[in-house]
């Protein structure tokens, strides 16, 4: 039993019956809906004890419940052993979802409580309508967790940056100007933007309020004349000042927001995207104005990179690519001959990211996982917590990092020593769908959907899957993760697919996760650009930006086709050409050896 989590689920259940609140929800977000929280929301994991980044905690009198989704089945299972939380594999058949749980358990009349700051509107809609016929109260000004979690942390802040404007290619006033056209297009007078990337993208600053995302805490209110910024004061600079005024952004508190949309005087309709937007919000905002709920304008607009930006991001990738295969060099000689541990190679690439000029932070935490390990997608090795490495099996090591000029996120599974037949049959097969991906010729009008089965094909062939997106957007010196482009053949509820458009980026990283055995995933990041336009259409192409190498030694060339040699060998010869220049003698033999190229 893990006394820790049930001592805290049982006085989360002295405060639920104290408030009069009959089942308690705690999602896994901050004021924003963020995909990555700072400790001080990390409400959910200090209850349940589920470390991953995604996840929901239902605690009632009798039960409690956490979803999470196929990235974390495996460590979530191991997390919660002895808490007494049942796990909900979310997608699974026959699993229901948060809110057909709600509705088929509570009971006429009930209370469910939940802060309102941390659930966005469009889940809180969800549970509205699941919930209707119950006569169900909700409760949604109730932090019950502020009482159990009595050493909580103090809500972050450090001093925000201002970036320099010739690396972003425009301008603060030119991003808000393209903003207020979308508003006047949807006939609306002022946007509430709660996102925070977004809102670092639109007026050029960062921060680093969120462990490796470049945020601050913030909140956005714009209209057709003015720009009012919320952030706790002591992230304001004299930088910022004199952006502010340059500009004309009001700045105001951070904890000033609510006060300020309870008062504000409203002269038309307000455009907010129910994604972010808490409920607490939009219950507020609906009280006071007419509300159009739709995507935040930003999204788009940050999510296609400008000339500017592309240009940065290539110098940054070779940069970053250059730091993994100098990694992957050192790793392949020492390993066997010194120890190693995953946290301890984890650390070492960590600490070659730092001495690339412009480095800022990691884009993530280094996921360095050693042979089964490597199952679970979203691993973390601790000095404490760790495999030793050994002259057998793989390391999977899942990275990037934040520059001035760029975000990366690059993967490559490292074979140390021998490995079985059929762990070499999946590398093959994740090869060959990540080069089939890269290798894409598409017609404008394409979605992730549309491209999906290119990745995934020699991995179906094989009756495997892998319980994730294919790819994701990646942002500029912004979140990791980042939408709406996407590649994936399921979007589930909420999620919209979205065209893919030149100057957008997106990751490429099948993989396969034999749970107790081994995982395996290569990742790398590209570019989409037109290409031929004729009678048929806009013709599409991807221009890869990661240069690192892939594992011969894990490459079963009898299983693959002449298209797939043809790929792995032209993907080589350019990592070979590109990363030359930046390797010593020593690691341009290994480099001139790791990317020869081969036959069947």
């Amino acid at each position: 039993m893990n006394q820790v989590i049930c001592d805290r689920i049982a006085a989360l259940r002295g405060v639920m019956k104290e408030n009069g609140v009959d089942y308690y929800l705690v999602p896994t977000a901050d004021f924003h809906n963020s995909e990555y929280v700072d400790v001080y929301f990390k409400v959910r994991e200090y209850l349940s004890g589920f470390t991953g980044s995604n996840g929901t905690l239902v605690v009632s009198e009798k039960e409690a419940g956490l979803w999470t989704d196929g990235r974390y089945f495996i460590q979530a299972e191991n997390e919660l052993k002895g808490t007494g939380i049942t796990l909900f594999r979310m997608l699974e058949e026959g699993v229901p979802t948060i809110a057909e749980y709600l509705a088929e358990n509570m009971e006429k009349g009930q209370t469910l409580g939940f802060d309102g700051r941390v659930v966005d509107t469009a889940f809180g809609k969800k549970l509205e309508k699941a919930l209707e016929e119950k006569e169900i109260h909700f409760a949604y000004k109730k932090d019950l967790a502020d009482k159990v979690w009595g050493d909580r942390p103090e809500l972050p802040c450090h001093p925000v940056l201002v970036l320099d404007e010739e690396i972003c290619g425009q301008t603060a006033a030119e991003k808000m100007d393209a903003v207020r056209r979308v508003m006047a297009e949807k006939g609306t007078q002022a946007l509430l933007l709660s996102k925070l990337d977004d809102i670092m993208w639109m007026l050029n600053i960062r921060g680093c309020d969120v462990e490796c995302n470049p945020v601050a805490l913030s909140y956005a209110f714009l209209t057709m004349e003015e720009c009012h910024l919320f952030i706790q004061n002591g992230e304001v600079t004299d930088a910022l000042k004199q952006t502010a005024e340059k500009y004309g952004i009001v700045l105001h508190d951070y904890h000033e927001v609510t006060d300020f949309l309870t008062d504000y005087s409203y002269s038309g309709k307000v455009f907010y995207d129910s994604r972010y937007t808490s409920y607490a919000f939009y219950k507020t905002l609906s009280e006071k104005a007419e509300t159009v709920d739709g995507k935040n304008p930003t999204e788009k607009m940050k999510a296609i990179k400008n000339e500017v930006e592309l240009a940065q991001m290539k110098e940054v990738y070779l940069k970053d690519s250059a730091a993994v295969c100098k990694f992957i060099y050192w790793l392949k000689k020492n390993v066997g001959k010194t120890e190693i541990t995953e946290f301890s190679a984890a650390q070492y690439l960590d600490h070659l990211r730092s001495e690339i000029p412009g480095y800022l932070d990691l884009s993530f935490p280094t996921i360095s996982g050693y042979k089964e390990n490597a199952a679970m997608m979203h691993y973390e090795a601790t000095q404490d917590n760790h495999k030793v490495l050994g002259p057998e099996g793989m390391l999977l090591v899942d990275s990037g990092g934040q520059y001035i000029g760029g975000t990366t996120d690059v993967t490559r599974t490292i074979v140390l020593g021998e490995i079985s037949d059929e762990i070499k049959e999946h590398y093959t097969a994740v090869t060959m769908g990540m080069l089939r991906l890269s290798d894409a010729k598409f017609l404008y009008g394409c979605t992730g959907r549309n491209l999906d089965i290119l990745a995934r094909g020699p991995l179906w062939e094989r009756n495997i899957d892998y319980k994730c997106g294919t790819g994701h957007g990646v942002g500029y010196i912004l979140n990791v993760h980042e939408g709406p482009q996407g590649i994936r053949w399921r979007f589930s509820e909420g999620m919209e697919e979205t065209v893919l458009e030149p100057g957008m980026d997106v990751t490429n990283e099948p993989g396969v996760y034999i749970e107790g055995s081994h995982g395996i995933r290569i990742e790398n990041v590209m570019v989409i650009k037109n290409g031929v336009k004729n009678t048929d259409g806009q013709f599409m192409y991807f221009d890869t930006l990661t240069f690192v190498p892939i594992d011969l030694d894990g490459i079963d060339p009898s299983i693959m086709e002449a298209g797939d040699i043809r790929r792995l060998n032209n993907y080589h010869k350019e990592v070979y050409e590109k990363m030359f220049p930046f390797m010593n003698e020593e690691e341009a033999q290994w480099l001139k050896e790791a990317t020869r190229e081969i036959t069947r």
